[in-house]
């Protein structure tokens, strides 16, 4: 009995183990050797470098990896986008910019429930020739509130849509080639008159302003000025288009809550280095309880992290309803991340908020982590009302 108890536990399959000790022989032998040469706050590796580092990831089957496989993609559950998540954050810009972009860019997983004219012209087009895109949901009326606070509205005319209105907080806008845009057809305030649309980036009408923030990569508000999207371009059917939000967001935070911790895990690893080295007072840093304990209470709060996100992506590929587990993993991993960052940076002293290393530059960006895909407060008050239904 004892034996089928052992042999029942959880544990990761051996091809994602597999996966895993590939991606952290990529990241050190490839990303972080061309990373190293680049400034402090750079975001994208120089066009020749990129190019070859996406070149060596598609010889080895690590491209746009959470796509479907029969779209060339590499067809991965959630459960491996995830462990490929933490792993390609461990890097200067991974925060942001997985792996220094070197596994390409998955197109929305939402552009596969569109049409097949849709899935060929954006999802397939991106994953074969690297076509950028964006998601805009966020509005300045109220980000976290999509369902009510949608202002931008679409008008039909003809055989065409008419978008006008602004989102607040898109990343990768301005270079984008296509994105998918939420908007109101129906009345306001309810989240059965939102649909979504595929947006090409060059459009009439579409401009973009630069928001500065405390990362180096900055998002963009987007305008909407009279932009004609034709009507083939509606992906799922009008006013359904709130359901394909929550259905991207849920299952985009459990790769989120991964690459955070990822970060956090390289910062430890830095300060623990740091420690076995650094001399204060005739002793080791190591050997000083108040290190001790910042380094023993952020292993344990990362491995408490890391299996919520590995739960929340197992029940996701079970199929099962993951709106309460999402939201945990994504709280729970961007507060201790943020912790942990902290703690690494007091170890480290002067040399946590020098240049020279990435701690700083992880400090700030990883403080964006508890607002962005929903701001702590919102999933505590989802959670809380799920738990007082029974």
């Amino acid at each position: 009995m004892l034996d089928r108890e052992v042999a029942g536990a959880w544990e990761l399959p051996e091809h994602l183990v597999m996966l895993r000790d590939t991606i952290r022989r990529f990241m050190a032998d490839e990303v972080r050797p061309i990373e190293e040469r680049q400034p402090h706050d750079c975001y994208a590796l120089p066009k020749d470098d990129l190019r070859q580092l996406q070149a060596k990831a598609r010889a080895a089957g690590l491209w746009c990896m959470a796509s479907p496989e029969e779209y060339g993609g590499g067809g991965l559950g959630l459960l491996g986008q995830v462990i490929v998540a933490e792993e390609a954050a461990k890097c200067r810009m991974g925060a942001y910019v997985p792996a220094c972009g070197a596994f390409g860019i998955d197109p929305p997983s939402v552009i596969w429930l569109g049409t097949p004219e849709q899935r060929q012209k954006y999802g397939v087009a991106g994953i074969e020739g690297g076509k950028k895109n964006f998601v805009a949901i966020s509005e300045a009326a109220g980000g976290s509130d999509p369902a009510r606070k949608i202002q931008t509205r679409a008008v039909k005319k003809g055989d065409r849509y008419v978008l006008n209105g602004t989102k607040m907080w898109i990343t990768g806008a301005e270079n984008a080639d296509w994105g998918i845009v939420f908007a109101r057809t129906g009345e306001a305030g309810m989240g059965e008159g939102i649909s979504a649309f595929i947006v090409d980036r060059q459009t009439p009408g579409i401009t973009c302003r630069e928001i500065g923030v405390i990362r180096s990569y900055a998002p963009y508000e987007v305008t909407f000025d009279n932009v004609e999207v034709p009507e083939e371009n509606l992906l799922g059917a009008e006013g359904q288009g709130f359901a394909i939000c929550q259905k991207w967001l849920v299952h985009a935070r459990v790769p989120y809550a991964a690459a955070v911790i990822g970060v956090a895990q390289a910062a430890l690893d830095i300060a623990i280095d740091w420690a076995r080295q650094r001399n204060v007072h005739k002793s080791l840093l190591a050997d000083k309880q108040a290190v001790q304990w910042m380094i023993a209470d952020s292993e344990m709060e990362l491995r408490a992290a890391r299996l919520l996100t590995w739960q929340a992506a197992w029940n996701g590929d079970l199929g099962r309803d993951i709106k309460t587990d999402a939201s945990i993993a994504k709280v729970v991993s961007t507060e201790t991340a943020g912790k942990v960052i902290d703690r690494c940076v007091q170890i480290l002293g002067g040399m946590g908020v020098a240049r020279e290393l990435p701690l700083e530059r992880w400090y700030r960006e990883l403080r964006i982590k508890r607002i962005g895909e929903g701001p702590s407060e919102v999933h505590r008050m989802v959670l809380a009302r799920e738990i007082l239904k029974g």
